[in-house]
């Protein structure tokens, strides 16, 4: 039987009923509404005292200090009415379509868009369309009043830029080899993926699935097989989640409560994605060969492949609607066999890694 590491070497129901009608001023005093109400009675409100105002309406929102509605109007006529609806009313100098129609004509005009142009929207307390220029840009500024709209320029510090997580069990590349994600975690000031130490001895810059990571921060080969790569991409975020690829939808990371011999598990990865077994034996040590021994690894019957490595094993989820919830077990370390004709299958239990480095698993 060949033992190998498993390491890639290629790179208005309901609520309707509860929205006072939007009465006559001679109507008895209405409830307020605010937001206590509740999205669901808010959302009724705004609907029909929106369409019921026509071109007068200039939108709604809640006031941050009191949490009442308040409804924009261009027509100060109305204001009875609004009260009489159980909201606040504001005369302002745009209607809600006037401000639309400014923002469309930005969204209509993004030939030759500077970047330091992070975006525009309609400020609608403020009765204003806002565009966000990045550090007060010339060329930003120049765009944004070109068209001879009315806008308003802000200066924001930073450009936004698209945001992707990384999952257990989906694809961490390094320089030299493609991995799998085991888990994430976290000390008092950083952000940790933790995966197999063969895979992270490769070094150097790592991404993922969606973009770059950061850079492998430890790595303990052989003798352990694990280690971290640290996130120093903003735009990445660490959710306690692992793949389940065509099983099912992501499991959610609960705690490293370790399953023992004859206990169900479960491993996800790049190569094979989900497959499930059993434990068959703790502390086991691994000879894989070239001086390459690895103590203290769980054994189990669950198949793995090359490209698996680092993936995280977890307790098997119960059945039943709703997140399943799972128990992190530790990370994909190699094995023999495939999983076409099975095998088996070895995995560095995590709860070492997080003593060792002093890490906690990401929660929710």
């Amino acid at each position: 039987m060949i033992r190998r590491p498993l390491r890639t070497l290629t790179a208005l129901i309901g609520a309707a009923a509860a929205v006072t009608a939007f009465a006559s001023p001679a109507s008895a005093a209405p409830s307020i509404l605010n937001e206590a109400a509740g999205p669901a009675t808010l959302a009724a409100a705004q609907q029909k005292i929106g369409t019921s105002l026509g071109a007068a309406f200039a939108g709604t929102w809640l006031d941050t200090t009191t949490g009442e509605l308040v409804v924009g109007i261009t027509d100060a006529r109305q204001s009875a009415r609004i009260r009489a609806a159980g909201a606040n009313p504001k005369v302002l100098r745009h209607s809600a379509a006037e401000l639309k129609q400014i923002q469309s004509t930005l969204d209509n005009r993004t030939a030759g868009l500077p970047g330091s142009v992070a975006g525009w929207y309609v400020d609608v307390p403020a009765n204003e369309v806002v565009v966000s220029v990045v550090g007060g840009d010339p060329a930003g500024r120049a765009w944004a009043t070109s068209a001879g709209l009315p806008v308003r320029v802000e200066h924001v510090k930073s450009a936004p830029r698209p945001l992707w997580s990384v999952i257990g069990g989906q694809g961490l590349y390094f320089s030299g080899g493609a991995c799998s994600v085991g888990f994430n975690a976290y000390d008092d000031d950083d952000h940790y993926v933790i995966t197999a130490g063969h895979c992270t001895e490769l070094g150097g810059t790592v991404r993922g699935e969606g973009g770059t990571i950061g850079k492998v921060a430890r790595s303990s080969f052989p003798g352990n097989d694990y280690g971290t790569v640290k996130v120093t991409h903003s735009d990445v975020s660490t959710p306690p989640r692992v793949d389940r690829y065509e099983d099912g939808s992501d499991v959610r990371i609960e705690g490293a409560d370790v399953v023992g011999v004859g206990g169900r598990i479960c491993r996800s990865g790049i190569t094979t994605h989900w497959h499930c077994g059993r434990v068959e034996a703790l502390d086991q040590t691994v000879n894989y060969g070239d001086g390459n021994i690895v103590r203290g690894l769980t054994q189990t019957d669950a198949c793995a492949e090359p490209g698996d490595s680092g993936g995280s094993f977890v307790s098997r989820p119960s059945s039943g609607s709703g997140t399943k919830l799972v128990q992190a077990q530790g990370m994909t370390s190699g094995g023999s066999g495939d999983c076409s004709e099975g095998g088996t299958t070895f995995f560095q239990p995590v709860k070492e890694v997080l003593d060792r480095y002093d890490l906690t698993l990401e929660k929710d």
